[in-house]
């Protein structure tokens, strides 16, 4: 498809890491587009662990339902090392997990949604593909600027602006806590769903696969895994 032609709206591309939040944007892109690929990004994060959960997330979806194995297409892998290495933080170096004096944690990669989304939009631009679909969240995101909705607007207006398209942004976990985002992938695929990301995600920031909790795996301790596993015992005790 040449880049003067633009898919419309039967096409999106998911930003997907390999954790819960984007295993679950994908699943609701899959039940919405019919064409949906995939875009992962490796930066040196120390968590690269979550990189190796794509493929088996990937499949896993493309079984629950036959529709959303239709529909899935092309997984596209993009190496981000520079973004790494001019990054000092508790995502890309073996430091501890803490703040910093302006008070963000220290989890928070300066630029890294900024340049995910940039690039999601170049490739989009080369693939014919309207929507671009990410799981940046205001609820639960540790106050990272760039995870904030009117971050994610004022880009949407650039990259449309800079490459003469009009791609769509979408969040659709903005607005919604990890309870919430467990009971949407629910809705979406059902205890399949649920079990799977359960088992085959990824979250925790230190990589930690050893351990097996109600949740998944992780170490429990991090912020990433408070999150996912708060959330989760919300999740189930309602539902």
């Amino acid at each position: 498809m040449g880049v003067d032609r633009i898919a419309g709206d039967d096409a999106a591309l998911v930003l997907f890491s390999g954790g819960q939040d984007s295993a679950t944007c994908l699943a609701w892109a899959l039940d919405r587009f019919a064409r949906v690929e995939t875009l992962g990004f490796d930066y040196g994060q120390r968590h690269r662990i979550e990189l190796d959960c794509r493929a088996t997330l990937r499949h896993g979806l493309a079984t629950i339902d036959a529709a959303w194995g239709r529909r899935l297409g092309e997984d596209h892998m993009l190496g981000l090392n520079a973004l790494g290495a001019v990054s000092d933080t508790a995502l890309t170096r073996e430091t501890e997990i803490g703040f910093e004096a302006s008070g963000l944690p220290n989890t928070f990669v300066p630029g890294r949604n900024l340049v995910f989304l940039t690039f999601a939009a170049a490739l989009a631009y080369r693939r014919g593909i309207r929507h671009i679909v990410a799981g940046m969240c205001e609820t639960d995101y540790s106050g990272y600027p760039d995870c904030r909705d009117d971050t994610v607007k004022a880009l949407q207006v650039a990259l449309n602006l800079g490459m003469e398209r009009r791609f769509v942004l979408h969040t659709p976990l903005m607005w919604i806590d990890k309870a919430e985002t467990w009971r949407l992938a629910q809705s979406l695929g059902g205890r399949p769903l649920t079990d799977l990301i359960v088992e085959e995600s990824h979250t925790c920031y230190l990589g930690e696969r050893g351990a097996r909790h109600a949740w998944g795996y992780g170490c429990g301790q991090c912020p990433a895994c408070q999150l996912r596993a708060e959330g989760y015992a919300r999740f189930t005790a309602t539902d």
